[in-house]
């Protein structure tokens, strides 16, 4: 079983929509018994809170539901997942620094990338945050993640041999 956890800051706009669309990508590829996906924020604001109402109408939108509640990311997680998948370079640069602090008590790291470095040719590797934005942004979002799930799910299958 694969394992990636989506990150952003909050839990509450990028990473849950990046989780859900990679869940229905590596469905419709067949791999759900493969592959398995969650999601965490490197802060705490949002613990216990559904993702934000206007990424639930873009997922809508496109058939997606979003009923996670956010979480932090957590040690633990550093030996569940395979991959750490971070939004931005502040998010990537919090998982480097716990996963130091974590290194002792873990067999071996995950990889810890950003999720638009999977793109070929990307020239943008961080997945910007729509939060303070308008309702075009978080559509935006979704645009991205989706594109940038693809081409990591395509990783994973030629990594994993799937």
């Amino acid at each position: 079983m694969v394992k990636v956890l989506f990150i952003c800051l909050g839990n509450i706009c990028r990473s849950p929509i990046a989780e859900e669309t990679f869940r229905q990508q590596v469905t419709e590829a067949g791999l759900a018994d493969a592959i398995q996906c969650d999601s965490a924020g490197t802060g705490n604001y949002h613990i216990g809170e559904l993702p934000d109402t206007r990424i639930r109408k873009v997922a809508q939108a496109k058939g997606l539901t979003l009923s996670h509640r956010a979480r932090q990311l957590a040690k633990a997680d550093f030996s569940d997942f395979d991959y750490l998948i971070a939004m931005d370079a502040n998010n990537l640069l919090h998982i480097e620094n716990l996963a130091r602090q974590t290194q002792s008590s873990v067999d071996s790291l995950p990889v810890i990338r950003l999720l638009r470095s999977y793109t070929p040719k990307e020239t943008q590797f961080e997945v910007p945050d729509p939060y303070y934005g308008t309702m075009e942004d978080f559509e935006q979002t979704y645009q991205i993640v989706n594109t940038a799930n693809l081409h990591l799910l395509a990783h994973i299958r030629a990594t994993h041999q799937l």
